[in-house]
């Protein structure tokens, strides 16, 4: 398997549950990237872009891991010509309209027409603060993915509790 997992707003590094998922993936000697993306405090939709397009054409990945902005990055790759992968996991998007300024390059943002991906998942929590889940499970309707959602995970990220999460390891890594 060849691994690569996109960090949010912030980045996602130990012990938020990509990071766990990272070592995970190396220990079963799949090969990961997993890569600090771009002024990851302050992001700009069109060097995060830049950067995974690069990160696509030299890596080849057959599975993706999405979190949280992540995926919205994702939405919009999708609008360039990219390759498909295998499996898409999108874990949190939020919603498509968000108006957070800091992250403001990224949205409102359209569903893309093809997710470039054969087979999608998308995770949601029920209390998640940047997505309601009518939203999410409608996101996952029209790009065909199947739909996971949890109760009571807020953002599912480390703040929410979401350390090491088997349930993901175990989605990403039985292949």
């Amino acid at each position: 398997m060849k691994l690569l997992i996109l960090h949010g707003w912030g980045g996602s590094d130990f012990p938020h549950w990509q990071a766990h998922l990272a070592c995970e993936a190396a220990k079963a000697y799949g090969t990961v990237s997993f890569p600090l993306l771009d002024n990851c405090h302050f992001p700009n939709k069109n060097r995060w872009i830049r950067q995974v397009k690069t990160i696509l054409d030299d890596f080849k990945p057959d599975t993706v891991v999405c979190h949280s902005l992540a995926n919205t990055l994702w939405f919009w790759l999708c609008q360039e010509e990219i390759t498909t992968v295998e499996r898409l996991f999108m874990v949190s998007p939020p919603s498509l309209q968000t108006t957070e300024k800091t992250i403001k390059s990224f949205f409102p943002c359209d569903i893309p027409d093809d997710i470039h991906a054969k087979e999608v998942h998308l995770i949601v929590s029920d209390n998640d603060p940047w997505i309601g889940a009518t939203e999410a499970e409608a996101i996952a309707d029209q790009i065909g993915a199947s739909f996971t959602l949890l109760h009571n995970a807020g953002h599912i990220n480390a703040d929410s509790g979401y350390g090491k999460w088997d349930f993901i390891e175990n989605m990403v890594l039985s292949v």
